[in-house]
């Protein structure tokens, strides 16, 4: 079973306690961009807002990846 990207992302910021505002500051990428990630609405992201991600939450981009 795969995950979205916003669960794990979320199951990320749960695991240290920290909030997708936390992740906005950490990384750059504005609430207006995230929101819709987060939300589930915006299913495909861009690699190098993910890298961004990848980098403000100190996990490698392989975190992220899905199976099919």
């Amino acid at each position: 079973m795969t995950l979205k990207i916003n669960k794990k992302i979320d199951e990320k910021l749960n695991s240290i306690n920290k909030t997708w505002y936390w992740l906005s500051k950490k990384s750059g990428i504005s609430l207006g961009t995230l929101y819709p990630i987060k939300s589930g609405a915006r299913t495909q992201v861009t690699f190098s807002t993910m890298e961004k991600i990848a980098d403000a939450l100190d996990v490698s981009l392989d975190e992220f990846r899905t199976k099919k």
